[in-house]
């Protein structure tokens, strides 16, 4: 038999295919793809990953809706969300602060303090994925490995620290652009 190749208009399977796909290899489950994520934030730097997929266990995951609200500005807040899917805006009334994707995270300050949200966070994209690392999951965790939990403590001091150091050019920024 003769080897014919495709036409240009024949409709071609992509190898990607579930009719053709591996049926026994197994997909990454959702907590091993986050623990990925977190594992390459400043969060988590220097925190091995076998420790972050354990705290991982724990996330609870959430799916938004186009222009869903993930949390509105005064709302109390319970911890940070990395974004597994689609993107988030972080908004000051109508003020866009940040519009983040997938491997981004926010809320961060939750994790520290026990405040009321300072900004709203909207999914911008339907199917947005989002995971929460919440307040009591970082207690529980400083009890089982004080040793990780200090190293993301560090950590965290070190995004909130680059983070209000942004925030304080942006404001330097805008002075300047006013006098001018």
């Amino acid at each position: 038999m003769m080897f014919v190749p495709p036409r240009d208009d024949a409709i071609m399977i992509s190898k990607h295919d579930t009719l053709w796909a591996n049926l026994f290899r197994q997909r990454p489950p959702l907590a091993e793809h986050t623990a990925q994520l977190w594992a390459v934030t400043p969060l988590f730097r220097d925190i091995p990953l076998r420790e972050i997929r354990q705290l991982v266990g724990d996330m609870p995951p959430r799916e938004y809706s186009r222009d869903e609200y993930v949390f509105h500005r005064g709302d109390q807040g319970a911890g940070a969300a990395i974004i597994l899917s689609g993107r988030v805006q972080i908004r000051s009334g109508e003020v866009v602060l940040a519009e983040l994707q997938a491997g981004d995270f926010f809320g961060e300050i939750s994790l520290v303090l026990d405040v009321p949200r300072t900004a709203d966070a909207i999914a911008v994209e339907s199917s947005t994925q989002l995971m929460f690392f919440l307040r009591p999951e970082l207690e529980e965790w400083m009890t089982r490995a004080p040793y990780f939990a200090g190293r993301l403590s560090t950590n965290l001091a070190y995004v909130l620290a680059q983070r209000l150091m942004q925030v304080n050019r942006s404001l330097e920024q805008h002075e300047g652009d006013t006098r001018a």
